[in-house]
């Protein structure tokens, strides 16, 4: 078993009186897709918000490479490379490719923007995720298609010398063919190298990308578990009931008091 690029254990988070997340430990390795899955409001949204510095935490510790790490905003996440693609993919549309995928952090001077070495990064960058379906990296956002739109997202995510790339749910309102373009950039992130974690509530998608699956239950992490080794319905009875048969949390009978 490889040891994990990013490791969370014992993280808690409240908002005022209402507990959130209860004591997760969450693990994402280089080169694997993790899963993320849970219903709505099982403290999915505040988990990824927490690994990427936007909320903090009231307890809990997290190793990145192995080493103990402090991640007390944005700017934190990114440094270790850390990287967030969220739902609504936040792009302008009235920027063009390159300077979507640059937007805050452009090359160059003060004075004169370095559009000839941006634009090279962007088709290299595209290049290397075998991205075929952007037909110039000067077309505007506006005229892209949404499985372009997440593709370019995703791109820019990796960018930055990223090593952990978290998508929230990527092939939402996605036709056929613009989910499965998606699904194998999902993969080849994770060929090359990267620990990527994918929040989903798909679970045809699930199955068939992602190497592990943990679920979270009412803020509570009911089960890590390798793919191949647990069924459709049995991820499901963990997401409903927070357990299926052996696997999930321990029934109320058998807790430690």
């Amino acid at each position: 078993m490889t040891e994990p690029i990013l490791d969370i254990t014992g993280l808690n988070k409240s908002f005022g009186p209402v507990h959130v997340l209860h004591d997760v430990d969450f693990a994402v390795r280089a080169g694997e897709v993790t899963a993320l899955v849970g219903d709505n409001g099982a403290g999915k949204s505040t988990l990824v918000k927490c690994v990427a510095g936007i909320y903090g935490t009231d307890s809990g510790r997290v190793r990145f490479r192995g080493e103990e790490v402090h991640i007390r905003g944005p700017k934190d996440a990114a440094d270790l490379g850390i990287e967030v693609v969220y739902q609504d993919l936040a792009l302008a549309d009235n920027l063009d490719i390159v300077q979507n995928m640059f937007l805050g952090r452009e090359r160059g001077s003060a004075w004169l923007l370095d559009e000839a070495n941006m634009e090279q990064a962007a088709r290299e960058t595209l290049a290397s995720l075998s991205v075929r379906t952007v037909k110039s990296v000067r077309t505007p956002v506006s005229a892209l298609s949404g499985g372009q739109r997440q593709t370019v997202a995703i791109a820019k995510s990796v960018l930055w010398d990223s090593k952990v790339v978290l998508l929230d749910e990527p092939t939402a309102a996605l036709g056929v063919a613009q989910t499965r373009q998606v699904l194998d950039l999902v993969r080849r992130l994770a060929e090359q190298g990267l620990g990527v974690v994918l929040i989903s509530h798909n679970m045809a998608d699930v199955f068939e990308v992602a190497d592990r699956i943990a679920v979270l239950y009412l803020g509570r992490m009911a089960a890590e578990v390798h793919t191949k080794d647990v069924t459709h319905g049995q991820v499901v009875e963990l997401i409903t009931a927070g357990r299926s048969g052996d696997i999930g949390l321990a029934r109320p009978e058998n807790a430690v008091l």
